[in-house]
């Protein structure tokens, strides 16, 4: 809920004015079916993750590699989305779906669903992946696959590196029922005692430390693996001496691990963050994967001791936490792999011969558009800070940071900058869902080099990506601005897919300055010009844009929305899509995730298309395209079109002026809604295609690929110049 002291806060624009007097629409013509349950929508977009594994046309590692960021994925599904819904069902809190379904018919389905999807992807593993595997030479074995060499050396590995950090626990009347961390790859083991001839059971965790995939000793030049528990499972009777192994099985549990903190009720952010971050760990249970071949006695112990249904139990083929998969990542294969792509420095800061870039003369002369991961983040973001930091005409500057690394020569420059004298400001947001812990450390490491680092607004995360440098020049003071699509995160930057703008415009640097005085002090400004800002008005900003060309095609005047977000949910703006589309605007929707808009209402939607683009990159930026009359309205930053987004969180957008950046954005569209683009449509009843080849099996153009090699020529043809 948004903290009151928000109703007046200006966190909007000032050319809303005329929001509230916009008349309410009628949705009475607007079919009462017509939306996609967000839960199952995403559950479709993991099996487009999927779908790119078993793909033979793509290189082997690679596939094993979306076989990792699909279990990665469900498994925080898990973690959030559906122990969500248990949490609203227990506590008598739950309410009707954005499709007007009952929380526990939604459970049933999700896990119907997600039963259908993990067999799938064990079959991707065992029956595709990892024979392509082999046939490149790359073989993940089972222990009796080995020769007698081949294991007694493994066993010198075990003894060494692995027996003295395994911890095995007993369960009998002197031991309860051990602690099962979320995530935690275990073996449930049955022994007999010799002497008195008694059952007992045990439980052993396999260490995570470790690696995955252990490596067999070869002369062949074949690279040979074996996954560790299979490893551990042979040298069982090494750890219960005198005791008979009876059986073993593996078994995987997930547990709730969102973070839910009061506050309102909490004097100190960061300690009730600690405090909750604890209380993550022992999270109920909410998934366990068991091997299909674990017998009904091992099973009903632990459904018993765990508390869970029958409903949760995933009997799964093959190895169990395919995530493991992304250790085959240090193979040196550069043969099986995605060709590399070697990231430019964007044309405006390419440094001439013999001369060192300036950043902010090149912002000066004009706006800025760098597209991430075509073009450096290093030489373009990073090298800003860094000569903010440096730079002894800098007065001041304003960051937001909602996820990045822990060594980031981003925290660094703000460190640099701090103990240079300047003033630093850090919006800090902990409540980044899994990064808390980190953002925690490098928040109390920043304060310690003196960056004053707040925590922004009671209710509301701050999600928006903004760097503001404050520079004195012939004594004047003049703002250098930032507003990206990603997060200032170097590592993540080279495979997500963002834009960011870089300006010297006085109107953003304005803009800027009093959103961040409303974000560290207690501001009240309602004017902002270039920015449309959640939580009270982007919605509003992006809903008076889009009636605006609906109005336009009903006057017979072109109109034309394109949209591309990450999800697309809200259902006040569906709506007003729908009626755009119903007024004959040709309505675009480029989604990589959950899309709950349909495609397939009779005389609403018959102008609308859906398309998503997957592939080694992310995609990740958020762009927002209107026609208007010829004179395009084009918007980019941080926001998706969801509750939490537009309701909860502190977002903006910036519009794009500079005509080049604009014919750059729309051309972008063009290329990835093009029939001669591999993507896949959204069809009836939510279904996605898969869209790669042409009618006579040709490949269709990669938009990754082809964004690329458009922006490396647009470099070589400046360079001959």
């Amino acid at each position: 809920m948004i903290d009151p002291a928000l109703a007046d806060s200006g966190l909007g624009d000032a050319e809303d004015d005329d929001f509230d007097e916009l008349v309410a629409p009628d949705d009475s013509l607007l079919p009462e079916n017509r939306y996609l349950d967000r839960e199952l929508s995403w559950l479709a977009f993991n099996q487009r993750v999927l779908e790119l594994a078993e793909d033979e046309t793509l290189p082997v590692l690679e596939r094993a590699n979306f076989l990792a960021i699909f279990a990665s994925n469900l498994d925080e599904f898990f973690m959030v989305r559906v122990a969500g819904l248990k949490r609203r069902i227990v506590t008598g809190l739950a309410v009707p779906t954005n499709v007007g379904r009952a929380p526990v018919e939604v459970l049933a389905d999700i896990s119907a669903e997600a039963h259908k999807l993990q067999l799938r992807h064990a079959a991707a593993w065992t029956g595709l992946v990892r024979p392509a595997l082999a046939a490149e030479g790359i073989t993940i074995v089972d222990w009796d696959d080995l020769d007698g060499e081949a294991k007694a050396e493994l066993t010198d590995y075990f003894q060494a590196n692995v027996f003295p950090v395994l911890m095995p626990l007993a369960v009998d009347p002197a031991h309860p029922f051990p602690y099962i961390s979320g995530l935690s790859l275990n073996l449930a083991i049955r022994i007999r005692n010799a002497r008195t001839g008694r059952q007992e059971f045990a439980r052993l965790k396999v260490p995570p430390m470790l690696p995955r995939f252990v490596e067999v000793p070869s002369e062949d030049g074949q690279l040979r693996f074996i996954r560790l528990e299979e490893l551990i499972a042979n040298h069982l009777d090494d750890l219960f001496p005198g005791m008979e192994v009876l059986d073993h099985h593996a078994f995987r549990l997930t547990r709730n691990e969102d973070v839910e903190i009061e506050e309102d009720e909490s004097e100190n952010l960061i300690q009730a963050l600690e405090a909750e971050l604890l209380r993550r760990r022992f999270g109920p249970p909410i998934r366990l994967e068991i091997t299909d071949d674990m017998d009904d006695v091992t099973l009903d112990l632990l459904i018993s001791e765990l508390d869970i249904t029958d409903q949760e139990v995933y009997r799964l083929p093959g190895p169990l936490d395919l995530r493991g998969l992304f250790g085959l990542g240090r193979i040196d294969r550069p043969d099986l792999r995605y060709t590399p792509h070697v990231p430019t420095t964007a044309l405006a800061f390419k440094p001439g011969a013999n001369e060192r870039i300036d950043i902010f003369k090149a912002i000066r002369k004009a706006d800025v558009l760098v597209h991430h991961p075509y073009e450096s983040f290093t030489t373009s973001v990073v090298a800003f800070l860094e000569q903010a930091a440096r730079d002894p005409h800098v007065l001041a500057i304003k960051q937001t940071l909602y996820r990045t690394s822990g060594d980031s020569p981003i925290v660094q420059a703000l460190i640099d900058a701090a103990e240079a004298g300047k003033q630093v400001l850090a919006l800090v947001e902990v409540k980044a869902r899994f990064d808390e812990a980190n953002n925690i450390v490098w928040a109390r490491k920043l304060e310690k080099a003196g960056v004053h680092v707040v925590y922004g607004l009671v209710g509301l995360k701050t999600h928006c990506k903004l760097v503001n440098v404050i520079r004195e020049e012939d004594g004047v003071l003049r703002s250098y601005s930032h507003i990206g699509t990603g997060n200032y995160n170097p590592k993540t930057s080279r495979i997500y897919e963002d834009f960011g703008l870089f300006t010297a415009d006085p109107q953003v640097g304005k803009d800027l300055t009093r959103l961040f005085n409303e974000l560290s002090g207690y501001a009240i400004e309602k004017k902002f010009k270039r920015l449309l800002v959640a939580p009270l008005h982007l919605r509003k900003g992006l809903l008076r844009l889009i009636e605006k060309e609906r109005q336009n095609a009903l006057d017979g005047k072109p109109a034309h929305i394109r949209i591309k977000v990450n999800s697309m949910v809200d259902e006040q703006i569906i709506d007003a899509l729908y009626r755009a589309s119903a007024a004959g605007v040709p309505v675009d929707v480029w989604v990589r995730g959950i899309c709950s808009l349909r495609t397939d209402l009779p005389g609403v939607t018959d102008n609308i298309t859906v398309r998503s683009i997957l592939g080694r990159y992310l995609e990740h930026s958020r762009i927002f395209a209107f026609h208007n009359e010829g004179d395009p309205q084009v918007y980019i930053g941080s926001a998706d079109m969801m509750h939490r987004n537009l309701d909860r969180r502190v977002e903006a957008l910036v519009r794009v002026t500079e005509p080049a950046h604009v014919e750059e954005l729309v051309g972008f569209f063009d290329l990835a809604l093009s029939p001669e683009t591999a993507s896949w449509h959204l069809g009836n009843d939510g279904e996605w295609t898969r869209h790669a080849f042409s009618e006579v099996g040709a490949p269709l153009v990669d938009l990754q690929d082809r964004t690329m090699s458009q922006i490396q020529k647009r470099r070589r043809a400046r360079a001959v110049r």
